[in-house]
């Protein structure tokens, strides 16, 4: 989240920033948030300045005591009993505005870089490269979710929603035969490409408590798209990024320890309450998937080179694949609450006829870091909060996707690109 001394000091950046997000409230909570500071610094001095007096009534009283001043000790003393239920008085007002603080600033979204582009929905959402040609399919070429029914042990669908909806619901597919071997096989080649790329791999917990999801964002902002299991206040991770930055949660991280990068696979749920239409159709959108997840933590003045650097590993992967993208820089209406920029990756889907995002790779700045207390003490000075970023690298669901759908052939066969054969074991699905 946001600090107060930043807001104070940086009040016209910060308006500007919300403006951009379009967040409706930014005047009025901004207003609010330096008015609280205001009474917060205000009762801070008045009661450092009745503790002050108290440590000086104090030294009094003895000195009294010491010349035979009984009377007056006891005035003294009086008095002392006084600014003592005065500071507690003074105390208890400060934590509630401090509390009063906080409640405001986690519901302030975090402030866009200033390359991040006006606008209020993913249609002004600026593309910044397209990379490779859209194939042209034969006549009779299908979406996934047609593809899909065949090609399955006995010949059943590959990847089965109605057996994953008989078993647990709508948007928990069951995958089979070459479909299952093809999810391994990209995992696993997504983990390798990011060891190589100087990751170190984490596999973490896929069930969160509630202070984990505060300390990147999820919650109090998106606890209605998570799964939560009430009888142990524990959520199913929606991604990899949660549990993985968490471990870093109230850490002083040594300086030797920069940078940080960590790669982890993990299932990841999301409820997707609100979702429907032609979009969520097969593979397009579930409940359950499987991701790589690439994490990151750096020196503020590296993240932003980090954060292309992560893009060019993203792009890479996609580019081994096969798969024409595009990379979109998101605008500010678009942007996730605690990102502070955002580039969407969308891979071409021949068979719809349309682009589907398949990564997300943002940097938080200190957003994040400041909820989770992330820290270090760098150039031998104070502690300073860190940056991080993370990045889909890939998640499957829509990978598997524009995979089945753009190397259909007119044979009834489906080509595997060259990089993955030796992950899966097979060229074509037949």
């Amino acid at each position: 989240m946001l600090q107060i001394p930043f807001i104070r000091e940086n009040k016209d950046l910060v308006l500007a920033g919300l403006r951009k997000r379009h967040f409706a409230e930014a005047d009025e909570v901004v207003d609010q948030l330096l008015a609280l500071d205001q009474q917060r610094r205000d009762t801070q001095k008045e009661l450092d300045d009745t503790l002050a007096r108290q440590n000086v009534m104090a030294k009094e009283i003895g000195q009294l005591m010491k010349t035979g001043q009984k009377e007056a000790a006891e005035t003294a003393k009086a008095e002392t009993a006084a600014l003592k239920e005065q500071s507690k008085t003074l105390g208890e007002k400060l934590t509630g505005i401090e509390q009063q603080v906080q409640a405001i600033l986690v519901t302030v979204p975090n402030i866009p870089h200033s390359s991040v582009p006006e606008g209020r929905s993913a249609d002004d959402n600026e593309v910044v490269l397209e990379w490779g040609d859209k194939p042209a399919l034969h006549a009779g070429a299908e979406p996934h979710w047609e593809l899909i029914k065949r090609f399955g042990p006995g010949g059943s669908p590959m990847i089965d929603f109605d057996l994953g909806n008989k078993i647990s619901g709508a948007g928990f597919p069951v995958y089979k035969g070459k479909a299952a071997r093809l999810q391994r096989a990209l995992i696993n080649y997504f983990l390798d490409q990011a060891l190589a790329a100087g990751y170190v791999e984490v596999q973490p917990p896929i069930v969160i408590n509630e202070d984990s999801g505060f300390g990147t964002g999820q919650l109090p902002d998106k606890e209605g798209q998570m799964y939560y299991a009430e009888a142990d206040k524990l959520y199913l991770i929606p991604t990899a990024e949660v549990p993985i930055t968490n471990l870093y949660r109230d850490v002083m991280v040594a300086e030797a320890e920069l940078p940080i990068r960590h790669v982890g696979y993990t299932p990841c749920f999301r409820r997707e309450a609100g979702s429907w239409g032609a979009h969520v159709r097969g593979l397009n959108r579930l409940h359950q998937f499987d991701k790589v997840e690439i994490v990151r933590i750096e020196r503020p003045e590296n993240s932003y080179a980090v954060l292309e650097e992560m893009s060019q590993h993203v792009q890479g992967l996609l580019q081994q694949l096969e798969l024409p993208y595009r990379v979109l820089r998101l605008c500010g209406g678009d942007m996730g609450f605690t990102s502070a920029l955002t580039y969407d990756m969308e891979v071409w889907s021949a068979g719809q006829g349309h682009w589907l995002e398949v990564s997300s790779v943002s940097n938080f700045e200190t957003y994040q870091a400041n909820r989770l207390k992330l820290r270090a003490k760098l150039d031998g000075g104070k502690p300073t909060l860190l940056h991080t970023l993370n990045g889909s690298a890939l998640a499957l669901p829509r990978i598997l996707a524009a995979l089945l759908e753009n190397n259909q052939t007119a044979e009834g066969t489906i080509r595997i690109p060259a990089v993955l054969v030796p992950y899966c074991g097979f060229e074509v699905i037949d």
